[in-house]
Formats: structure tokens, C-alpha cells, sequence
């Protein structure tokens, strides 16, 4: 079914969450941070935000936000630094010292001669801001930012400069620099404030979704009454800068406060006088031929320098390259022309005098020899019905959605709607049907709603009034729950008419499955959709009803399946159904899945998504890289699934859809590939998202993925509980297929390590006896690692060393690389746990090849770890008491320090070592002496003292 977004803040934060986690990483390692972008972007509020985060943390923070107006303010930046720093930390420094320091602060009357801007009161300062700084540092680590470091004075630069490039008492910084012109000083420039190593982190654009959010934490958000594709469009205009957004935003939000109709999709945005202005600036600086260039490139649907010279701008070539240089164009591609910035074009339609734009249009209309371009100026310049001009707009939108463009068709298809005459009734509402089905197709659903409803408002025929129930109905997407009353109307519209209860019996059956949570009712419900539209002869509504019912009976397990998939494959094929996501080629990947056929499934995918990316809505294509997705897990290719994963949450965010499956995706393949925490967050979103809309159907799979999440993050107890629930779920909905939702063995293995072990016993039984009357060879592998996990918590580690060795090879066979190696890891600890450390070297050895080969580096790290462990010199017998012998002299040093319970910091700053090289020694240290925290380092240095 068609998806659609609820409940945008339950995603995690996204692009900026992830670069505000590596920054704070980077500050906490001990590095420096300088955040770039241009005015408008928030860099301010990302720093306000990673550091408030490293407070929360411990560290203690220091601020300034210097001005334009406080460049020329000695020491003013300092001042603001240091305020909060009372005299205590002054203490360390000698009388002159404090001084000069008190002297540059303004909190004492500096000594009569003293200049603290140069020659020896200067180098004074500075060591006495470093002892400052040491003394603030010693009980806390130490963060200075400084937002907007262009405008900072040069006397506290001249400072951080001297700090930054002397070693030392530790200190990080994080600064922010607009990189749009301006009159400070440069990137690089900036990093020499920042101690080594500095990370430059270009802040990138906000998403639909952060900007959505932004205005909702400033009251801007519409609600119901601001669509979803509107809010897309002001990320899309402002060019995800939040300032932009907002002021755009305060436009909307005062025009609907005045009485004034929201824009459509297809409309101009209102811009304010604060954002047109500097648009106008720019364009009345240009020569009048470049000017009105511009202004017929903005009536333009689709500009080019040939069109625009045909329309009348006879030096069109010229009159680019200046727009241009003056910013306001983009270099052509290939003769195609783009605004540098979306707002121009918005400003112009808004601005330029009514009789100039209506000869823009003319003209553009007399040159376009493109059937879209054409009817575009046509419609703009007739002002009623005209039958030739609503003629010309339907043909332009059938050439609009055999290019793949779906939403300029429905724009194209209300307007013919809109200029066929009153007396042709029939044909106009089938053409806004028609419009409403193409915004369905590109994801537009809250137009494709309106314009339902306004069929039903005057529509009389059974025919329309079905096929806009059914626009309704797919317009609701995940959320079905809230149309289970459509459905009786829709019903006694269609009377017993076969050709219109069929597409109803088909959605219904949707609504049976995800809703009501019930395989077999939504399958009897698909198997009479089928019927209905066989004796209609809808071969499309035949071929989607068959499909739905092959696969709920692949789900319960039933043995026709096979032949109905066969029914729905066999001509004649509509090309409609045959592309999209709920149709039988998609399918056809999940049945080569149930039986191991990775390569297959692959190859079919992959065809599907080329047809898709040509010409197809955003939801198929955005569902079949999912799919896409997960196969890419399964056949070992990490990098690919996240780049497919996040490639689908785009497509989400811009067309508006449901976003719980592709956060469902991305938790898949972070798991595999990314950060335990990135995919946490994902999976939770993606529940979210699943108990929002009450949906049955996608649940399971969420609450699936955040189990497996906490399996593997070492949390079998809250695994266990998530995966009893999808347990729950799936056997409720009655499926009898363990390969079409594989948590059978995850959740066994999660019993069994947090002690329910008669019950993963139970599991593995039940989901055995399924698997192999079906013959499902991968379920069973894993079923059988899942046993061994059981006979590892009963104790009986040599049968679970076999268990895991033979687990591992049947996967290997099936192609599931990734689950034999996490079957390795398994078989490495039980044999490390049986003492042959030989044999668990050579498991996490084998397992590490395949991870590091398939990039999943949320496992690479982890797994290293544990070879190393078992690869070095065995732990020391408890009566061996020469430990320093283990150890080289630094190690000694470090060793010696932690027992006293120093910090890797204060062991640093001591011994005149850097942190890294500290963490280093500490964690050969733990390899050498086995131990696994600072806690058994202290044990054994206390306990086996040096000879």
C-alpha cells in the first residue's frame, strides 16, 4: 500500500544527530572541532548543542559569541572566556601574572606601563591565561568555544594562537566559522586556533524532517492544516538553511492568520519583504536584457538558453553568463539552466508587474516545442473553461507520466479539470481522478485526498464515487486504522457490481492484515478480490489481488502459494502492476528468499529499481530499496545496504511517505555495517512510527530489529522482551512460514543467554518442525546455532562447540556470510571458555575476515578485540607474581598509575605523554595481563606486587 508520514519528531535526528555525535567525539578524544557553514545554517545552535552535550558529560565549558562590532575590543573575547572563572582560579599565578591577567580582564587597575597587547606583558598574559586554564582543567575536561571566530579580536586570537601551539595542560575548542564572505579570517586560519587535532566539520543542510521540527519548536508548524508536501516544499526553497525555513514559515503562518488559502503545491510561496528584498537588490543591479531574461527564465517550467532565446531574449548566451557571475544563475548543464537560488524565481512571479509576466508566458508558449512546457504557458494565459486548452493539459500529462514524472501530471490534470466546462461533468471528474491517482503516484497524498473529496462532494456515478474511495484508501498508507468507516460506503456505492468490489475486497484485505492483524481473513478477502476482478476482466486489480493472496499464503505457510505466484506471473501482464512494489515481480525476490536463492532475489530487485528510478512513484521505489537493502545484509555487502537504507529515507523525506520502514531499514543496516547507537536509534523510530499508525503488519518487524539490537549490544534480557512480542504479533496473525520473518532463532538465542532456557527450547522446536516441512535450509542453520546457544547455558560447552562448528558451515552453504560469522564469534568465546586458545583464535579469525570483507564495522572492531585477546600471551596464573615483567616500561608507568586510580588524562599530563599514546599502553596492558577493566588492572598490581 501507499505509505504516508505521521509523527516526524520520533525519528532520530538524522544527518545533524550524527555529525553532532562525531563532534563531540572528536572533542572528547581530545581533538578540536571547527564547524563551517554559511550564515543561516545553525551553526550556533549545533554548537550550543554539542557542548551543552559535553556538559551534561562532565566537562567543564567555557563561551564566547563575539560580534562584528567587538573586533575592535581588546581582550573582549577573553573577557567573556574567563567570566565565569572566579578569582580561585587565579590562584596559581605569581603578583605581576595576575596582574596584567586582571589588568586584560577589566576586573583591576593594570601597573602603570604595562600593554598586554605586546612585547613582554604579552607573553606574560599568555602564560598566565595557560595556568588559568590548567588549574581549570585538573579536576574537569576543559572545552573553549567560540562561535563565530571570524569576528573574534585579534589580541584573545593572538592568545588561543599561543595555547594552541604549545604542549601542555589540555584544552579543546570548538569553533564555528561562516564560510559565506566575510571580512575575518579564513578556515585555515581558524584551525591554528585549535589545539591539534583539529576536525573540520562542514555543517551540512538541515532535511524536511529537521526543518519540520524546527518549526514546530518555534510554533510555526501548521499542523493538519500545513500538508506534509508543503513543509517540503519550504526545505526545498529555503535549501534546508533553518533561518530561511523560519522566515518563510512566519510568511505563511501571518498570510493564513490574515484569511489568506494556503499555496498548493504547485503555487509560489509567499516570500517576506526580509527575504525578496536582497533577491531584488541583486537582479536590479543587472542590465535591463539580463533582467528580463531572468524574468521569462522564471515563467520558464523547465529553462533552457535555446528556449529562452526563441522566446525573444535573442542574446540569450550573453545574458546567462552575466546572471551568472552576478550569482543568480547556475552554469548551464547541457543548455539547462537552474536558479542559484529557488527564492529568485518566487520573488519575480510575486513582483514583476502582471502585463510583463503575461508576455513572458506568451512568448514562452509560441516557442516551447515541448507538449509540457506548452500547456503550461497556455493554461497560465486563459483565465476559464476552454475545451482546446483543457485538451492540450491532458496531453501534456500523459507525456509528463510516461517521462516518469507523476506530480507535474497531477498539477497538469487539475488544470485540465479545472478548464473543461461545466457541461462536460463526466470528463472533468474523471480527469481530477486521473490527477488524483498521479499524486498518489508521486507521493503527494494530501493531494491526492483533496482532490478525492472534491470528486465525492458532486460525483453521482458508482463508478467514480469507488475509484475515489480508493484514492482515500491508498492515500492513508500505513495508517488504515483511521479509513475503517470508508469502507462501508465504499461498499454500498458499488453495489454488487464485480468490476468495483474488487479493488474494494483487495484494500480491504490490506486493512485485514494490518489493522486487524489476520493472515487468513486478509487472504480470503484477497482470493475474492481476484475472483470479482476476473469476471470483470480488470486484469490489473486480478494481477495485485493474486499477488497479495500468494503472499499471505507464502506467510501462513500453505503450499499453494507457489502456484497462485505463478497465476498472478502468467500473461496477460499489466505493466503497472507488474513494476510495483505490491505486484508479483517484487514478490517473486521474497519467494527466491524463503529458499535461499539470494543471487536471484538479487537479480530480480535490481531490475525492478532500474524500472523504478526511470519512470515510477517515490513509495515503489523507495519500498524495493528496502528490499534491496536487506539482501545486501544478507549477501555480505554492508557498504551497499546503508548507502540503499539511507537512499530510501530520502525519498521518504522528500516525497512525504511513512518513514518507519526506511528507519527500519537503516537499523538493518547499521546493525550490519554502522554503529550499534545509530541503528538503536533507527529501530526505535521505526516502532514508533509502526505504533503510531496501529499498524499489525510492520510492527513485528520493528520491534524485530530493536531486539536484535540489544541482542548483540549484550542485553539479552530487553531482547528477549522485544522479541516475545514479535512472537506474539507474528503467531497471532497466524504465520506458519518461519522464512518469510526470521526472529525464530534470534529469539531462542536471547532466552537462552538471559536463563529462560526451557523456552528457547520451545521456540526452536516449534519453528524446527515448521522449517523443515517446508524445507527452508537457512531458517534451520540458524535454528541450529540458536540450539547450541541453548546447550552453552545448560553448560555443556564441548556440545555447543560442535553445535556452532556445523551451524556455521550450513549457513556458509546457504550464503549467509554474515550470520556465519556472527556464528564464529559464538564458537571462539566457547572455545576461549574451554581453554583452547588456539581454536578461539582461529574462530574470531575466521569471523573477522568475513566481517572486515563485507565493511560491517559495527562488528570489525569488537571482534579484533577478542582475537587479539585470545591470540596473546595467555592470562597470568593467579600465583604468578611478576607482572612488571609482562609489561615495557611505559606500561609499567601507566599500570602503576591506574591502580592508584588516576585518569587516562591525569596519567598524561604526568608522565608527559599524550592521551592516545596513554590508551594505547593501558590496552596492550589489559591483553597482557588479561584483564578486562581498570578495576582487575588495580586487583592484580595490588595483589602480585612487583619483586
Amino acid at each position: 500500500m501507499t505509505r504516508t508520514g505521521h509523527d516526524r519528531s520520533a525519528a532520530p535526528g538524522g544527518t545533524r544527530a550524527a555529525l553532532r555525535e562525531a563532534a563531540r567525539a572528536q572533542l572528547a578524544s581530545g581533538g578540536s572541532v571547527l564547524l563551517t557553514g554559511p550564515a543561516g545554517i545553525g551553526r550556533s545552535t549545533a554548537a550550543a548543542r554539542i557542548a551543552d552535550g559535553l556538559a551534561a558529560r562532565g566537562h567543564r565549558v567555557l563561551r564566547c559569541s563575539p560580534s562584528p562590532a567587538d573586533r575592535d575590543s581588546p581582550f573582549l573575547g577573553l573577557i567573556d572566556l574567563l567570566g565565569p572563572a572566579g578569582d580561585e582560579a587565579l590562584a596559581p599565578l605569581n603578583a605581576h601574572e595576575r596582574s596584567v591577567l586582571e589588568g586584560a580582564l577589566l576586573r583591576g587597575t593594570p601597573p602603570a606601563g604595562t600593554d598586554p597587547t605586546g612585547g613582554r606583558d604579552a607573553l606574560v598574559l599568555r602564560v598566565a591565561v595557560r595556568k588559568v586554564l590548567a588549574a581549570l582543567a585538573s579536576d574537569a575536561p576543559l572545552l573553549l568555544v567560540v562561535d563565530d571566530v571570524q569576528w573574534l579580536d585579534e589580541p584573545t586570537a593572538r592568545v588561543l594562537l599561543f595555547l594552541a601551539r604549545r604542549p601542555g595542560p589540555h584544552h579543546a575548542v570548538l569553533a564555528t566559522l561562516r564560510t559565506a564572505p566575510h571580512t575575518g579570517p579564513d578556515a585555515p586560519a581558524a584551525r591554528e586556533l585549535c589545539p591539534q587535532p583539529v576536525r573540520t566539520l562542514p555543517l551540512p543542510p538541515l532535511t524536511a524532517r529537521e526543518i519540520a521540527d524546527v518549526l514546530d519548536a518555534h510554533g510555526l508548524h501548521g499542523g493538519p492544516a500545513w500538508p506534509r508536501q508543503l513543509v517540503a516544499r519550504l526545505h526545498e526553497v529555503a535549501s534546508g538553511h533553518p533561518r530561511t525555513a523560519l522566515e518563510l514559515a512566519a510568511g505563511l503562518h501571518e498570510s493564513a492568520a490574515a484569511g489568506a488559502p494556503l499555496p498548493d503545491a504547485w503555487e509560489p510561496l509567499p516570500v517576506p519583504e526580509s527575504l525578496s528584498r536582497p533577491v531584488l537588490d541583486r537582479v536590479e543591479a543587472l542590465p535591463g536584457r539580463a533582467r528580463q531574461l531572468l524574468l521569462t527564465a522564471s515563467a520558464a517550467v523547465r529553462p533552457t538558453v535555446e528556449l529562452l532565446r526563441r522566446a525573444g531574449c535573442r542574446q540569450a548566451a550573453a545574458d546567462v553568463d552575466t546572471c551568472v557571475r552576478h550569482g543568480l544563475l547556475a552554469p548551464p548543464d547541457r543548455g539547462a539552466l537552474r536558479f542559484a537560488d529557488p527564492l529568485t524565481p518566487m520573488v519575480l512571479e510575486a513582483r514583476a508587474p502582471y502585463a510583463l509576466r503575461m508576455d513572458a508566458h506568451r512568448a514562452l508558449a509560441e516557442a516551447a516545442d515541448d507538449p509540457v512546457e506548452r500547456a503550461h504557458h497556455l493554461a497560465r494565459l486563459t483565465a476559464g473553461p476552454d475545451p482546446a486548452v483543457a485538451d492540450r493539459l491532458v496531453e501534456a500529462a500523459s507525456a509528463a507520466r510516461r517521462r516518469g514524472a507523476p506530480g507535474t501530471a497531477a498539477r497538469l490534470g487539475r488544470l485540465a479539470a479545472r478548464h473543461t466546462p461545466a457541461g462536460s461533468a463526466h470528463t472533468g471528474t474523471a480527469r481530477r481522478l486521473t490527477a488524483a491517482e498521479d499524486a498518489l503516484d508521486a507521493g503527494d497524498l494530501d493531494f491526492a485526498r483533496e482532490l478525492a473529496y472534491e470528486v465525492l462532494g458532486d460525483a453521482v456515478r458508482p463508478a467514480d464515487r469507488v475509484r475515489a474511495w480508493t484514492v482515500v484508501v491508498d492515500a492513508s498508507g500505513q495508517a488504515m486504522s483511521e479509513i475503517a468507516d470508508v469502507f462501508p460506503e465504499a461498499v454500498r456505492d458499488a453495489g454488487d457490481a464485480p468490476g468495483l468490489l474488487a479493488p474494494l475486497h483487495y484494500r480491504m484485505s490490506w486493512h485485514a492484515w494490518m489493522v486487524g492483524g489476520s493472515a487468513g481473513r486478509a487472504r480470503d478477502h484477497a482470493a475474492r478480490a481476484a475472483g470479482l476482478a476476473a469476471r470483470a476482466g480488470d486484469r490489473r486489480t486480478e494481477v495485485l489481488a493474486l499477488t497479495q493472496q500468494a503472499s499471505l499464503e507464502l506467510f501462513l505457510g500453505r503450499p499453494e502459494a507457489e502456484s497462485t505466484l505463478a497465476a498472478a506471473l502468467a500473461a496477460p501482464h499489466d505493466a503497472y502492476a507488474m513494476s510495483h512494489h505490491n505486484g508479483p515481480i517484487y514478490l517473486k525476490h521474497r519467494f527466491h528468499l524463503a529458499h535461499d536463492q539470494l543471487d536471484e532475489a538479487r537479480a530480480e530487485l535490481r531490475t525492478l529499481v532500474y524500472t523504478l528510478r526511470q519512470r515510477g512513484s517515490a513509495d515503489c521505489l523507495s519500498q524495493c530499496l528496502i528490499g534491496l537493502a536487506q539482501l545486501e545484509i544478507q549477501r555480505g555487502r554492508c557498504r551497499q545496504a546503508l548507502s540503499m537504507a539511507r537512499q530510501s529515507l530520502r525519498i521518504t523525506e522528500r516525497a512525504g511517505l511513512s518513514q518507519g520502514p526506511a528507519w527500519y531499514a537503516v537499523a538493518l543496516a547499521e546493525t550490519a555495517g554502522g554503529s550499534l547507537s545509530q541503528a538503536l536509534a533507527a529501530a526505535e523510530a521505526a516502532r514508533r512510527h509502526s505504533e503510531d499508525d496501529d499498524d499489525r503488519l510492520f510492527l513485528p518487524r520493528a520491534l524485530h530489529a530493536e531486539g536484535r539490537i540489544r541482542l548483540f549490544g549484550g542485553e539479552p534480557g530487553r531482547a528477549a522482551v522485544l522479541l516475545r512480542r514479535t512472537a506474539e504479533l507474528e503467531s497471532a496473525q497466524g504465520q506458519g512460514d518461519p522464512a518469510t520473518r526470521r526472529w525464530h532463532a534470534d529469539l531462542a538465542e536471547a532466552l537462552a543467554r538471559s536463563g529462560a532456557v526451557d523456552e528457547a527450547e520451545s521456540v526452536i522446536d516449534r519453528a524446527r518442525a515448521q522449517a523443515a516441512r517446508l524445507g527452508r535450509a537457512g531458517v534451520l542453520a540458524a535454528l541450529d546455532r540458536a540450539a547450541a546457544a541453548v546447550c552453552e547455558a545448560r553448560g555443556g560447552l564441548g556440545a555447543a562447540a560442535v553445535g556452532y562448528e556445523e551451524a556455521a558451515a550450513r549457513l556458509r552453504a546457504a550464503g549467509y556470510v554474515l550470520e556465519e560469522a556472527r556464528t564464529r564469534v559464538a564458537l571462539g568465546r566457547v572455545r576461549r571458555r574451554l581453554g583452547d586458545e588456539g581454536a578461539a583464535h582461529a574462530a574470531f579469525t575466521q569471523a573477522l575476515r568475513v566481517f572486515t570483507a563485507a565493511g560491517a564495522r559495527a562488528w570489525v572492531a569488537g571482534v579484533r578485540a577478542e582475537r587479539d585477546r585470545a591470540g596473546e600471551t595467555p592470562p597470568l596464573p593467579l600465583d604468578d607474581r611478576a607482572w612488571p615483567e609482562r609489561l615495557s616500561s611505559t606500561e609499567r608507568s601507566v599500570v602503576t598509575r591506574v591502580a592508584q586510580g588516576a585518569t587516562n588524562r591525569e596519567i598524561a599530563a604526568g608522565l608527559t605523554l599524550s592521551v592516545k599514546t596513554v590508551e594505547a599502553a593501558l590496552t596492550r596492558s589489559y591483553r597482557k595481563l588479561g584483564a578486562r577493566s581498570r578495576v582487575e588492572i588495580a586487583r592484580i598490581v595490588m595483589t602480585r606486587p612487583a619483586p
